[in-house]
């Protein structure tokens, strides 16, 4: 009787220990998974190092933030119009912006309600690329500023 005794003594001891263990490994993997969301690491440790990334550098933006091949294209579009919105009444002229400036930002696959909500950044990308040719077009179209003749797409 006293080696059965022992036996299951043993085999309870085992036992705790087991579940001990993996308790200690659940908390671990618990503790692992909640890293870097927020939490601060343990008074006098520090925190693991962040995993080393290459930065892939992506196409240039201007003011305004587009890249600097969608703001030359809206510059280019913009100066095509010129010689008809000189010609024209500058209410067909403002017609014909609102329709190039709608055109230019499908075709780039841009937010039209960015530029709805802030129709001066149309501004800010022309006065960063081609400043010569937005105030051609705000003279030829009789508007403050490019905003001013936008009104919707």
């Amino acid at each position: 009787m006293f080696m059965r005794q022992r036996c299951v003594r043993g085999t309870g001891r085992r036992h705790r220990l087991a579940v001990a263990a993996a308790g200690t490994v659940a908390v671990a993997a618990l503790v692992t998974g909640c890293a870097g969301q927020g939490t601060s690491p343990a008074p006098g440790t520090t925190a693991p190092p962040a995993p080393a990334t290459t930065a892939v550098p992506g196409p240039a933006l201007v003011p305004g933030g587009v890249t600097e091949a969608q703001a030359a294209q809206l510059c280019t579009d913009l100066e095509g119009q010129l010689q008809s919105w000189r010609t024209y009444t500058p209410t067909i002229g403002k017609t014909g912006l609102n329709g190039l400036v709608g055109t230019w930002i499908a075709k780039n696959n841009l937010n039209a309600l960015d530029f709805l909500q802030d129709r001066g950044r149309i501004d800010v990308i022309t006065t960063a690329a081609c400043p010569d040719i937005r105030q051609q077009a705000i003279t030829a179209l009789e508007i403050p500023d490019l905003a001013s003749g936008l009104i919707g797409f």
